[in-house]
């Protein structure tokens, strides 16, 4: 399987992504956004994952490339591939389905837990999520849930979580991905967000127990297991595809 990702700060990377990729004997590519690299044709990609960023996907006058990248997540959708957007990632995609980004009440940085909503349980992609997990967070804008899409995961500070689109594309606020090393890189690089907040962690408290990471990768592996054989059909280069644009 061909697997792509867009990358918007150099310390905002795959995390346990790349180690899933790895095992499972994948192709791997990147789009270095902040780099100036080109986007690649969308019938080479089999697996889009859109990662986070500390801008706002509203900021194109000073991130002009947010226009040619949405365009993208927006034909890959067409073409019916399979997506997975990460917090800014979740927000590109919820906008390109049409949905409202904003500010959330309140900013959303460390450990809190999430929960999945009565609809996840009948959902393919999240029938095996736990019901109640503790994940990381660092976001201030969410989203509203895209026409069409299953609401699939809530929290206390933040409703709409996570929501799965035609079964195939998946939006989270929240990260899975991250590892300790990639947590002390967002920490390192984002000092100024980390104020007094009543969602708001100290870095000592994000990483005190390693043993919350192993759970959020596991959670994230098995999700990309679910999606990477969503769609029942096979992802060749003749294929045909549900929707195709």
């Amino acid at each position: 399987m061909n697997i792509h990702y867009l990358q918007h700060v150099p310390f905002e990377g795959l995390g346990s992504i790349e180690d899933w990729v790895r095992r499972g004997g994948h192709t791997l590519s990147a789009t270095r956004l902040y780099s100036g690299d080109f986007l690649p044709a969308v019938e080479t990609v089999d697996l889009l994952v859109v990662m986070g960023g500390p801008m706002n996907i509203y900021e194109e006058a000073n991130y002009p490339w947010l226009i040619d990248e949405k365009r993208f997540i927006e034909q890959a959708i067409a073409a019916c591939r399979r997506v997975l957007g990460v917090c800014l990632g979740a927000q590109l995609v919820a906008n390109v389905l049409g949905a409202k980004v904003y500010a959330n009440t309140d900013k959303e940085i460390g450990w809190f837990p999430v929960e999945t909503t009565e609809a996840a349980s009948g959902n393919g992609l999240f029938a095996a999520f736990p019901r109640r997990i503790e994940v990381f967070h660092w976001h201030g804008d969410t989203f509203d849930i895209p026409a069409g899409a299953v609401h699939v995961a809530r929290s206390t500070g933040c409703a709409n979580q996570a929501f799965v689109y035609d079964e195939r594309v998946v939006g989270l606020q929240f990260h899975l991905e991250t590892t300790p090393a990639s947590a002390r890189q967002i920490i390192a690089h984002s000092p100024n967000e980390i104020v007094e907040g009543r969602n708001i962690q100290t870095p000592q408290a994000m990483l005190t127990d390693a043993r919350r990471f192993d759970a959020i990768n596991r959670a994230m592996q098995e999700l990309l297991d679910r999606l990477a054989a969503a769609g029942g059909y096979p992802w060749s280069g003749n294929a045909s595809r549900r929707g195709a644009a």
